[in-house]
């Protein structure tokens, strides 16, 4: 997907959602991810709400939850933090981070929009869907 509109670019996005307890199914947003391939953008913030993660399930391992949120803010950044993803494209660990997977961590559907400012947007996309 590229291409411009009225000065702003295509973007695709995913909420990072947290589910404690895969065989219940229930969940919270802890984040989104960001991708934009005319700007060559990707990154991930991450709020995770513990008291909300803990009502779902009170045994739930908060500090490997925050890990494999920031895991996936590392792998966004690229460079040696991000392991063998590093040497990826944006577009590349985008996909690789949006596949689905039966974890703790699992990233929701693929949507899209336009944006003139790719990062306001990541901001705005956190305080929308997950704060």
């Amino acid at each position: 997907m590229s291409g411009r509109t009225d000065g702003r670019d295509v973007f695709e996005y995913a909420v990072l959602r947290v589910v404690p307890r895969v065989e219940r199914g229930e969940l919270i947003n802890a984040g989104v991810v960001v991708y934009c391939r005319a700007r060559s953008y990707v990154a991930a913030r991450v709020e995770l709400d513990e008291d909300r993660l803990r009502a779902l399930d009170r045994g739930v391992d908060v500090e490997g939850v925050r890990a494999a949120l920031h895991a996936v803010e590392r792998v966004c950044r690229g460079g040696e933090a991000a392991g063998q993803a590093a040497a990826d494209d944006a577009g590349r660990r985008f996909r690789w981070l949006v596949a689905p997977r039966s974890t703790v961590v699992q990233p929701g559907p693929v949507h899209t929009g336009l944006t003139a400012d790719p990062e306001a947007e990541t901001e705005r996309l956190l305080d929308v869907l997950v704060r």
